[in-house]
């Protein structure tokens, strides 16, 4: 009798080294999983937060309605990788902090750190990629100019003299700079410090043209009081792919938004959320762009990509 107490009284001992040693394991593995995060999904599991750069007006895609607050067809998307981030790391609350950039300002603040995700309008880029790293491509734009109806304006060579300006920062004003050399068009190149800067330049005469992405001008131009007064050139300078901005060399934080990407592409959700901004009245003055989804992007959803070179759309 007295062995079997004893034989008891070992096999409890055993059991509760075992249990001991799964937690100890347990609590190891899980010691080991955190101290395996890197980069930026490091930084926002210590902090709890996830910092999103966002653009004032760049309808549609990241813009103030007339409640100031942020909404757009990135910033839809970037709702998605939020979530996603946060399954990623189980947390039961991530918060959002919301910076806004201008296109100037967009990559210098992604790289010292103060924001995670860059949420507008921004062109993925062969250049740019040599410094920042993109998510998979989610819209496909070309590069054309706007002016006034009664300039008669339809070619860059009908720019030749002319004064045109372009948003600081961005791709456009380098393209349109470069073309000003190359063909040697004479043109007097501008900078404004945003796209409704550069409108209003148009507007007022100081400016013949503004060049900029066309979905962009197509944003602007539904919102200005008289659409009538002014178009777009016909004929694009370049074609070129948008993409969610964030930092190089962080493949983990990648996967994560770009896994979220092409779910929301796989489900065909994406479908529902194009429409909202892009085939519906959007605020603030309930507006309809009416711009399909091109042939480019349709790709694109089939096959997401992330490449940076216009060849690839």
């Amino acid at each position: 009798m007295q062995r079997w107490t004893g034989s008891r009284s070992v096999i409890r001992v055993v059991v509760v080294m075992v249990v001991v040693a799964a937690v100890v394991a347990s609590c190891g593995a899980a010691a080991s999983a955190a101290s395996a995060l890197d980069g930026t999904l490091k930084k926002i599991k210590e902090t709890g937060t996830i910092v999103i750069g966002h653009r004032e007006y760049a309808v549609p895609f990241s813009y103030y309605d007339d409640r100031q607050q942020v909404i757009g067809y990135s910033m839809d998307l970037c709702d998605k990788i939020v979530a996603a981030v946060k399954r990623e790391l189980a947390l039961d609350r991530l918060d959002v902090k919301l910076v806004p950039l201008t296109a100037a300002m967009r990559i210098p603040l992604l790289l010292n750190g103060t924001i995670d995700l860059e949420c507008g309008s921004t062109g993925n880029t062969l250049e740019r990629q040599k410094e920042v790293a993109f998510s998979i491509t989610h819209f496909v734009t070309g590069n054309r100019f706007l002016s006034k109806t009664s300039s008669n304006l339809t070619s860059v060579e009908d720019l030749k003299g002319k004064t045109v300006i372009s948003t600081s920062g961005s791709n456009n004003i380098r393209q349109i700079t470069e073309i000003n050399a190359q063909r040697d068009l004479g043109m007097t190149v501008l900078t404004a410090k945003d796209h409704p800067e550069a409108f209003l330049a148009v507007e007022t005469g100081r400016a013949a043209a503004f060049v900029m992405d066309d979905i962009l001008l197509a944003g602007l131009l539904a919102n200005a009081k008289s659409p009538d007064d002014y178009r777009i050139s016909p004929k694009a300078l370049s074609v070129g792919p948008y993409a969610i901005m964030l930092r190089r060399d962080d493949p983990a934080f990648k996967k994560v938004v770009d896994d979220a990407m092409t779910a929301v592409y796989a489900s065909g959700e994406i479908n529902a959320i194009y429409d909202k901004w892009f085939m519906r009245p959007i605020p603030p003055r309930n507006i309809t762009l009416n711009v399909p989804m091109s042939e480019p992007l349709k790709k694109v959803i089939a096959k997401p990509t992330d490449s940076g070179d216009p060849a690839s759309y």
